[in-house]
């Protein structure tokens, strides 16, 4: 199968494409530089040149491709209402060439955008309250004829190389002086290895079905509190817990994502798919020097 993976070059969609070229898939990865195209040509894959706003060069990749990955995404929060639309855009640019072909379209969502507080199922709907609109996008073109699919990542994708939301949380417990959590810290996050997710991708899309959204959770939630705890004890720092505006003060505009209750069951997934996870938990992955070095 040629697959045309978007966010080739990124912690994500790299290990989704070293998980396609190992089961045989020829790629083709967007790149949208000269240090991208590099990487993606270093892991064997075909380099298609342009970004997320590029239409024409998603519109390429896709008429070209037996399956879409879709894991790009521009990771600006200080405009991250613009980058949700360049998200939205480019899945329907890419999902108008698949149009009545039997192709599937695997985009990436998140369980983090599902009701707060309540155990996420794979059959649950998004919540609405953040503006990513992925998954809505791609289920919406169903309509269409177009095969589309979610996978919703875990708020903590781990691994070597992590540049998401706990390295996040490391640096800010060091500008601040120490790791916070708020009230009780009893909300939980999921977290998945990157290579388990890749994996995931990869039979999702050898595999999957049409219309539904699946949950790359290795386990169902780890308490927030419990990632200060490591984050602190790592760091030298005191682990304190923060509430209302003192909490605002702390984290920022990352206060929502640092209360974020969000419960999740993968066991759908894992029937469905024959999907088991093997990498190691959140807090076992936290717990090493490579996530506090530099």
């Amino acid at each position: 199968m040629r697959v045309f993976v978007t966010g080739a070059s990124g912690f994500v969609g790299s290990a989704v494409v070293g998980e396609l070229i190992a089961a045989g898939h020829a790629v083709a990865g967007l790149a949208r530089s000269e240090a991208s195209a590099k990487a993606i040509s270093a892991m064997g894959a075909e380099v298609i040149h342009g970004d997320l706003t590029d239409l024409d060069s998603l519109r390429l990749g896709a008429r070209n491709a037996d399956g879409i990955i879709h894991t790009g995404f521009v990771h600006d929060f200080s405009r991250f209402k613009e980058c949700c639309e360049i998200d939205v855009r480019a899945i329907e640019a890419m999902g108008s060439v698949l149009a009545g072909s039997d192709r599937l379209m695997l985009v990436t969502s998140g369980t983090g955008i599902l009701t707060s507080g309540v155990l996420a199922t794979e059959s649950s709907v998004a919540s609405g309250h953040i503006p990513r609109m992925s998954e809505q996008t791609a289920f919406r073109m169903l309509e269409s004829g177009v095969r589309a699919s979610a996978v919703r990542l875990a708020p903590s994708v781990h691994g070597v190389g992590d540049h998401g939301f706990v390295p996040l949380l490391i640096n800010l417990a060091r500008e601040k002086g120490a790791a916070a959590y708020i009230d009780a810290g009893d909300n939980v996050w999921p977290g998945v290895h990157r290579l388990d997710a890749a994996r995931l991708y990869g039979l999702a899309l050898e595999n999957g079905t049409s219309g539904v959204a699946y949950h790359a959770t290795g386990e169902p939630g780890v308490p927030f509190r419990k990632i200060a705890e490591v984050i602190g004890r790592r760091l030298g720092l005191p682990v304190v817990s923060k509430s209302g505006q003192d909490a605002i003060d702390h984290f920022g505009w990352f206060a929502h994502f640092a209360e974020l209750d969000n419960p999740s069951s993968s066991e759908w997934t894992r029937q469905a798919l024959g999907w088991t996870p093997t990498g190691p938990d959140l807090l076992t992955d936290l717990d090493q020097p490579a996530y506090f070095e530099g």
